[in-house]
């Protein structure tokens, strides 16, 4: 059983902090300004206001204290990550989920944060957010349907989100629960604790930056793991900013992941907008969906 943190009501508190890659305050300032508008109170980790001067915001040690003072936080209702990046794995198994697991809030975030959601996930089996950070909200990006749905999310609105088709969908109707994330974080979770069981669930990926031999060798990864064993559907977001070699690797990146996938009999649902890119809508890794891909949309329902 799924353990549903509380929604939040006008009032509440929700943190931010920068767990993994360094973020410049200033960047940060429009989303503190959008949640204060949405009536929540903000409180900033120390590693939200740091000097950093090379890849992580702040030392290992620094990361994993601001977040775990925010996770034992009573008052807070909902953590935020400034940005991902790279750095949660490197703290992942010494962070305390003592207080946690008896009173679990929001973990909202993606990219890097996949390693925090999947291990919530596989270990304890408490939902979290997929969804937008810190740098959504600049240039009055607020008001888009995508930093919307967070909002949406947050209140316990349920979520229902169409797409257009692609040629490489496969048709069909599932329901499941919900996991996955970036595919890198995923395929490096691969064999550790945190590493997420996909059997009757319905998976979604998403990537940026990648080659695509990368995109490729990782998906033979998860497929030799057996992730892609008995899923009730899978869901392809973003593959955004993928690049090729000097000397080409021969396929586009969904026709690497179609090679991959084509001989399954799940639904699959191509170029959904979820991604490192303004399309990406919130969804509640472990939360139970309807997933309906026709022939003229995708259809994609949050069940309560």
């Amino acid at each position: 059983m799924i353990k549903f943190p509380p929604y939040l009501q006008k009032g509440d508190s929700i943190g931010i902090v920068a767990p993994a890659g360094f973020m410049p305050f200033e960047k940060m300032e429009n989303c503190i300004n959008t949640l204060q508008d949405w009536g929540y109170n903000v409180k900033l980790g120390a590693t939200t206001q740091t000097t950093s001067e090379n890849y992580f915001s702040a030392s290992d040690q620094e990361r994993l204290s601001d977040l775990q003072q925010m996770l034992d936080d009573a008052e807070v209702k909902a953590i935020l990550c400034a940005r991902g990046g790279y750095g949660v794995s490197r703290i992942i198994d010494d962070i305390s989920f003592k207080k946690f697991k008896k009173h679990p809030k929001w973990i909202i975030g993606f990219s890097d944060i996949t390693v925090l959601q999947a291990h919530l996930y596989s270990r304890y089996k408490i939902a979290s957010l997929h969804a937008p950070m810190a740098a959504a909200f600049k240039d009055n990006a607020h008001n888009n349907p995508y930093v919307q749905s967070l909002k949406s999310a947050l209140e316990g609105l349920p979520a229902a989100y169409e797409t257009t088709p692609h040629t490489y969908n496969k048709i069909g109707e599932t329901e499941g629960e919900l996991v996955g994330g970036n595919l890198s974080l995923l395929a490096h979770l691969t064999g550790t604790p945190s590493d997420i069981r996909t059997k009757n669930k319905i998976l979604f990926l998403e990537e940026i930056g990648e080659h695509l031999y990368n995109i490729d060798r990782m998906l033979i990864q998860m497929k030799r793991a057996g992730k892609f064993d008995k899923l009730a559907g899978l869901i392809l977001g973003g593959f955004t900013e993928s690049r090729d070699t000097e000397r080409a690797f021969g396929m586009t990146t969904d026709q690497i992941i179609y090679e991959k996938t084509r001989d399954f009999d799940f639904p699959v649902c191509f170029h959904f907008p979820v991604s490192h890119n303004m399309e990406n809508y919130a969804l509640k890794i472990g939360g139970n969906y309807k997933l309906i891909v026709e022939t003229g949309a995708v259809h994609l329902q949050e069940l309560l």
